[in-house]
This record gives structure tokens, C-alpha cells and sequence, in this order.
């Protein structure tokens, strides 16, 4: 009588360790944030200012209202449109890369321009600014205000977007945060998954079972 040889059976596979998830994650996000940053052009942002000064020195609270007003005007297609003749471009170009921001303590509109070139960003800032300053002039015998140029926008000499290390840095803290998401909502894995196999009778045992028979 041949005897039947049983194999022993598979192991299971040994789990992928969490932290494993955690360090991929990190990695490929360090990868593409960093990628994202050198072929990226760098962005430079110049900033000109202009102050209301009314009739009556004093009236500082008016001259702060007319601010305000003055920093929404400044993004206008009529202030824009005079614009774009001194600063060389179009006026797309304006609407997409000037921005303003006023002061709640001082009658100060900040008007920044942001552009892949130190010059044309330098450029846009202060035409606007000349534009704005033409513009709210023509009305200063009404408004009993006047715009005054408080300082030009100097040629920025460093870039102001993300390098390519703090693109690195954040990209890898993301996918550090996606891959510990991916481990909180991971599947478990069952019970009977990781026991282990019931033990099968080996030829010995068999034989003794038949020789009763």
C-alpha cells in the first residue's frame, strides 16, 4: 500500500507594515511637491502705494472712506484701460495679475502686481497706480480729496512664490496625511484570515484509522 504524502500547507503572506504606508505616502509627495516647484517659473511682486489727503488735513476719517473706495476702483476696466498703454501689456494681463489692498488705520491703497519678470511686474504696479491717481484726480474739486503718489514700486530681486524645498516640504507633509488616512480606513483583516490552518493527519495516522476499519 502506497502512502499518501500530505504537503504542509501555504503560509500566509506577511502583511505590509503600516508605517510602510506612511513612508510611501511622504516620499511621493516629497517627489511631486518638489517637481512642482522647479518647473514652476518663479513669480515676482512689486508694490506701489498712494495716499488720500483731503482739503482739510484733519478729515483723516474721510480720506480713509475715499481709500477705500479708491482700492475697489483700482481694479476697474477704466483704470486698467489707461493702464495698460504705460505698463506694455494687455489688459487681460492687468485683471489676472493686479491686486489692491487697504488699510483700516491709514487712507493707503497698496496696489501690487504680480508677473513671472522682476520689470514688467515693477512695471504694472506703478502704471496702475499712475492710472488710479489720474483718475481720482479729475474729481478732487467734488470729493475735496486728492491721491497722491506716496512711494513707486521698486524692481523686486527675489521671488516671492514657494521654492522648490518648501513645495518638498509641504508635499510630503500631504501625502505623509494621506497615507495615515489610508490606514485609518483600511480594510482589517479578518480573524479567520490570521489564524492558522487546521493540522492535517499525517500517513501514520491514516494507517491506524484504516487498520481499524
Amino acid at each position: 500500500m502506497t502512502e499518501n504524502t500530505v504537503r504542509a500547507p501555504r503560509p500566509f503572506p506577511r502583511a505590509i507594515p503600516p508605517w510602510s504606508l506612511l513612508a510611501a505616502g511622504v516620499l511621493a509627495g516629497g517627489l511631486l511637491g518638489g517637481a512642482y516647484g522647479v518647473l514652476t517659473p518663479p513669480s515676482y511682486t512689486a508694490t506701489a502705494y498712494v495716499v488720500a489727503v483731503t482739503a482739510d488735513k484733519s478729515d483723516t476719517a474721510s480720506a480713509q472712506g475715499f481709500a477705500q473706495a479708491y482700492g475697489r476702483v483700482a481694479t476697474q476696466l477704466a483704470v486698467l484701460g489707461d493702464a495698460q498703454m504705460w505698463a506694455g501689456v494687455p489688459l487681460k494681463t492687468l485683471q489676472s495679475s493686479v491686486q489692491t489692498e487697504t488699510s483700516p488705520d491709514a487712507p493707503m491703497v497698496a496696489v501690487s502686481a504680480t508677473s513671472p519678470h522682476a520689470l514688467q511686474a515693477t512695471d504694472m504696479a506703478n502704471a496702475v497706480a499712475r492710472s488710479l491717481i489720474q483718475h481720482a484726480n479729475e474729481t478732487k474739486s467734488d470729493t475735496n480729496v486728492e491721491l497722491l503718489q506716496f512711494s513707486r514700486a521698486p524692481k523686486p530681486t527675489t521671488p516671492t512664490s514657494a521654492s522648490s524645498k518648501v513645495t518638498g516640504l509641504v508635499g510630503a507633509a500631504a501625502g505623509g496625511l494621506l497615507g495615515g488616512l489610508v490606514l485609518l480606513v483600511r480594510p482589517r483583516r479578518r480573524v479567520e484570515e490570521s489564524a492558522l490552518q487546521a493540522s492535517v493527519p499525517g500517513p501514520a495516522v491514516a494507517a491506524d484509522v484504516h487498520g481499524q476499519l
